[in-house]
């Protein structure tokens, strides 16, 4: 098969990050492709694990030289998906999750139109808002654009191939596995697909050619 990006959107506190791990622990198929960016680290993240950490100045050299698929400016961060990682993995013969914005969906869009695209819903309003004041990491003002922006990109939710809500986590990440057991299966993504298809083909010729090319009829 010939593996393919697997694109996550939510609003902050969605649950797409969630669910992009519940995959990965699951599945050996999938490789996550680490962002990078220039917001602080957090207490107990690991550079290189749960974002390539770089200071503003590399971030947009890195830019300006094309080494990125994708980026994006959320919180007054810039973020983005490094072309080296998207390869390292395709090389790998993994799918790779991508846990990104809507800004970035759109990006790889436009230069990867074979990538899958999921947006994830937030069951309601008080969820999300109770997801986002429960982690604690940040100032009042700050929350209050991360909803504010919420509220903006749940309009995007129809440029996306699928919507999955994730009320319940084990059945949003069951669905969003069946997503990529299916698209997987598309005839466009099987590689050796032709080759299989011909021999098949060569067998039921062969198997024709055992039987008698014309009916005779029983004698008297």
């Amino acid at each position: 098969m010939r593996p393919f990006l697997l694109v996550l959107s939510s609003p902050s506190g969605g649950g797409k990050t969630t669910i992009a791990r519940q995959l990965l622990m699951a599945r050996e198929d999938l490789g996550y492709s680490v962002s990078a960016t220039t917001r602080e680290r957090r207490s107990g993240e690991t550079d290189g694990v749960d974002y390539y950490f770089l200071p503003r100045e590399e971030f947009l050299r890195r830019e300006a030289a094309g080494d990125f698929l994708e980026t994006a400016t959320y919180g007054g961060e810039l973020y983005g998906t490094l072309r080296s990682e998207i390869e390292r993995l395709f090389a790998a013969g993994k799918t790779v999750v991508l846990d990104i914005e809507i800004k970035g969906a759109r990006q790889i869009r436009r230069q990867m139109p074979d990538a899958v695209e999921i947006f994830v819903l937030p069951p309601s309003a008080a969820v999300l808002v109770g997801r986002l004041t429960g982690r604690a990491t940040e100032a009042p003002a700050v929350l209050r654009e991360r909803m504010a922006r919420a509220a903006d990109e749940l309009k995007a939710v129809t440029e996306y191939d699928y919507v999955v809500v994730n009320e319940d986590l084990f059945a949003a990440v069951a669905q969003v596995a069946a997503i990529l057991d299916a698209e997987s299966r598309r005839v466009s993504r099987q590689e050796e697909l032709g080759a299989v298809v011909e021999q098949l083909r060569r067998d039921v010729i062969e198997e024709t050619a055992r039987f008698p090319a014309h009916h005779s009829a029983p004698k008297p």
